[in-house]
C-alpha cells in the first residue's frame, strides 16, 4: 500500500473516532455523583454521604450507585435505609423505579420506588402513598448512623435555625 492509500484510510478513521468522542455520553468520576444529581435538578441530599461510585448511562438515565455498606438513620419519625447497591433511572427532577432505598414509618419497611421533585419539594413515592418534603431538608447528605444529627452539622443546622 503506498502512502496516499493510507492516507485515505486514515482521514475517515480518524474522523470516525472524532465523531464517536464528541457524541460519546460525558463520564463522570467516582467523587461527583452528587453534581450529577444537581445536573438533573436534584438534590444532593438524596443520597447519603460514602458514595464510592457510580455508573449512569446518560442516554437511558440507568444509574447504579454503590455505598461502602449498607446505611440506616432516623430523621424525626421516618427510618431511612440505604442498600449499598442502589439503582434506578435518573431524568430531570425524577428517581424512577428505584431499588434498594426504604423507609419504616411507622414499623413497616416500605420500598421507596421513585423520588421525585415538584416546585420546592421532594417527594418520596412508595407505590400507594407518596410524602412530601421541603426542597432544604436535602440541601447535603445524611451520614450513616446519624442522619443530619452528627455533631458540626448539627451545630450548623442549629445555628442557621436560631
Amino acid at each position: 500500500m503506498d502512502s496516499s492509500t493510507n492516507l485515505r484510510f486514515l482521514i475517515p478513521l480518524a474522523a470516525t473516532l472524532c465523531l464517536i468522542l464528541i457524541h460519546s455520553n460525558p463520564a463522570y468520576s467516582d467523587d461527583d455523583v452528587y453534581d450529577v444529581l444537581q445536573d438533573y435538578d436534584l438534590p444532593v441530599g438524596l443520597l447519603p454521604d460514602g458514595v464510592i461510585g457510580f455508573r449512569l448511562d446518560r442516554t437511558t438515565g440507568k444509574l447504579s450507585v454503590s455505598l461502602s455498606e449498607n446505611c440506616t438513620f432516623s430523621e424525626g419519625k421516618y427510618q431511612l435505609k440505604y442498600e449499598s447497591k442502589v439503582k434506578g433511572y435518573l431524568s430531570s427532577g425524577k428517581l424512577s423505579s428505584l431499588e434498594g432505598v426504604s423507609m419504616k414509618f411507622p414499623d413497616v419497611w416500605m420500598n421507596i420506588v421513585e423520588i421525585f421533585r415538584r416546585g420546592n419539594s421532594i417527594n418520596f413515592s412508595v407505590g400507594a402513598g407518596k410524602a412530601a418534603f421541603p426542597m432544604e431538608y436535602f440541601e447535603e447528605s445524611p451520614q450513616c448512623g446519624c442522619g443530619m444529627n452528627c455533631g458540626p452539622r448539627q451545630a450548623r443546622k442549629l445555628m442557621a435555625n436560631s
